[in-house]
């Protein structure tokens, strides 16, 4: 249709070379309006977004042009306001500690927008999480964007490595940081958390740990490399068969992973690379399963290096930097994007692929790392000094 209209402007008779453009263009914007509302109009539950662009004077180099960092930083603000309700909802993540990492984030992304937010935490940590909260260690970063503070309002302790009570072995049952504590393998949780809440719509899965991430692969034992795979990935999949039951139709499951699982990223080891790339794996097949069996969505999101609390005990060294700090400094100086990340921003990406607004986008790796992932050469490398 518009290919049409434009011949008629372009090649039709004198008279109508002759009209105006703008009221062609109007005609052509109506018709096209009016076309694609029917056959592509989308639900009207699934939510609203709205954009709005102010312009600001444009800074110019010497030669008349716009550089590159003029444009990104002047130019245009683009302001996105998404107005997604997740009012009623109840969000369990799984893995988080303190807030300084990403689950944390993606809570608060999810409680600014009306979620209830209950979490579940390693029991050897639990009393230290729980007491920071009391003291009020957190409260900085629970504000939200109305100014009131994120509550959690049920903390479960979780060791998602044991799926059943049959699981736990007796060192684990009389380890003192157990102490006084049961209910805490997958299937307990998930019956508890149906005991309390009925049925709940997103589940976030924030955990991962490879006692051997030090080590090379070539020096991983047996015994490290499926304690890796069993935290980090399988703990996935049980999350998924546990919690499927007692999710609402549309719900949404999501985890988090790492480019190592694709590309090789000496520093980390241990059989961590391979379980990302279960987790990816699994993604996309539990996206298939669970989609047909619950009718939830399953997605995950590869998160660019944050230097977190778990993060910066990766290759801690007296006197010398964390692995995390040398693969920060690596990413801002070879990502498309030279640009700090944030917490949030994994943080606003997880409540996109929570909310309806993500209703139709199942099994997908989303990347969230200033691009890091599309390159293909090291810009600060020094044998391509004077190429870029």
């Amino acid at each position: 249709l518009i290919g049409f209209s434009l011949f008629i402007v372009f090649c039709g008779e004198e008279e109508t070379r002759n009209m105006k453009f703008s009221t062609i263009l109007s005609a052509v914007g109506a018709l096209t309006l009016s076309t694609s509302t029917i056959a592509f109009a989308p639900s009207i539950a699934v939510g609203k977004s709205s954009f709005s662009a102010t312009t600001r004077a444009i800074e110019k180099s010497s030669n008349g042009k716009l550089t590159g960092r003029t444009a990104h930083n002047s130019s245009t603000q683009l302001k996105m306001a998404a107005n997604i309700d997740l009012k009623g909802k109840v969000a369990f993540i799984a893995g988080v500690a303190d807030s300084t990492g990403y689950g944390w984030a993606i809570a608060k992304a999810l409680a600014n927008a009306g979620a209830t937010i209950i979490i579940g935490t390693w029991p050897p940590v639990l009393k230290i999480f729980q007491m920071g909260l009391r003291k009020g260690s957190f409260d900085e970063d629970s504000i939200l964007d109305d100014g009131s503070k994120m509550e959690i309002e049920k903390i479960y302790p979780l060791d998602a490595v044991f799926d059943n009570p049959e699981d736990v072995p007796d060192e684990i049952k009389e380890n003192k940081r157990y102490a006084g504590l049961d209910g805490y393998t997958i299937e307990e949780v998930a019956k508890q958390v149906e005991a309390d809440y009925g049925k709940i719509d997103i589940v976030v899965h924030s955990l991962a740990n490879g006692p051997e991430v030090t080590k090379p692969l070539l020096e991983t034992s047996r015994k490290g490399y499926l304690a890796a795979s069993s935290a980090s990935a399988y703990s996935f999949v049980s999350l998924v068969q546990n919690f499927g039951p007692i999710m609402n139709a549309g719900g949404s499951f999501m985890s988090l992973t790492y480019i190592a699982s694709e590309k090789v990223i000496p520093g980390y080891g241990g059989g961590m690379s391979s379980a990302k790339a279960q987790l990816e794996s699994d993604t996309r097949t539990l996206a298939y399963e669970a989609g047909r069996k619950y009718d939830v969505r399953v997605n995950t999101i590869s998160a660019g290096p944050l230097k977190s609390r778990a993060a910066s005990a990766i290759g801690k060294e007296p006197g010398q930097r964390t692995f995390i700090e040398y693969i920060i400094d690596y990413s801002k100086e070879n990502a498309p994007l030279a640009q700090d990340l944030y917490s949030d921003d994994v943080g606003n990406a997880s409540l996109f692929l929570c909310s309806p607004l993500a209703r139709s986008i199942t099994g997908s790796t989303l990347y969230v790392d200033n691009g890091l992932n599309t390159m293909g050469l090291a810009l600060d490398s020094k044998s391509v000094e004077g190429i870029v």
